[in-house]
């Protein structure tokens, strides 16, 4: 698989030292599991951070979450899990949906061509994990984001002022960034995206919508 966008140092390093929320977790570690150049930065990351420990704050990534980090590094399944099925999702994603397949999501439809779903996390968790469906040629409206955020593509392709994101790769985004995703013609754009804040959009009308959409 050749990846164009990746996970930057300080959650690479987050995720060797277990410091890196439940939700990012989970997103990083799937997309290190497709992505040989991060799964490469995150052994040289762990011998950095790996005796890191979190000062209070953020709580600390799953055991399945890191697990499946590790394990996909040597191409083998995480001991805790070893699944009869062959998944189109990486291990840790595959994991926090209950073995769920794409195709078999409850969606909830919040706006002409976008569709939610909600992951569950585990009680106390600081951040959120949620899929996103965009149809083909829709537009987000322009927005920003109120804390660190990563999006990984699961199917298809969206593109904004950074680039073409396909299948594996992943925005690492932090509160600085505004932007205007627009999934690709021709299919479906479905993303995996851990939050720690909603979504801050710009207009006024995407605004007054937002509690009903809820991103």
């Amino acid at each position: 698989m050749n990846l164009s966008h990746h996970l930057d140092d300080a959650t690479l390093l987050a995720l060797a030292s277990g410091t890196i929320a439940h939700a990012h977790g989970i997103v990083a570690a799937s997309h290190v599991a497709l992505c040989p150049a991060c799964a490469k930065a995150l052994r040289k990351a762990e011998s950095i951070g790996g005796g890191l420990l979190s000062d209070g704050g953020v709580e600390p990534v799953s055991d399945m979450a890191r697990a499946a980090t590790l394990a996909s590094l040597d191409g083998v399944a995480p001991a805790q899990r070893k699944p009869a099925r062959k998944s189109e999702l990486p291990a840790a994603l595959d994991h926090a949906l209950g073995g769920l397949s794409l195709d078999q999501i409850k969606w909830k439809k919040k706006a002409p061509g976008v569709a939610l779903y909600d992951v569950p996390m585990p009680a106390g968790a600081t951040s959120m994990l949620k899929l996103l469906s965009i149809g083909p040629g829709r537009a987000m409206p322009e927005h920003g984001h109120g804390g660190e955020e990563l999006t990984m593509v699961l199917r298809g392709s969206y593109t904004d002022h950074m680039g073409t994101f396909r299948s594996g790769d992943v925005a690492d985004l932090d509160d600085s960034i505004e932007h205007t995703p627009v999934a690709d013609a021709g299919e479906t754009c479905i993303c995996v995206v851990a939050v720690e804040a909603p979504t801050r959009f710009k207009s006024v009308w995407a605004r007054l919508f937002q509690p009903f959409v809820g991103i």
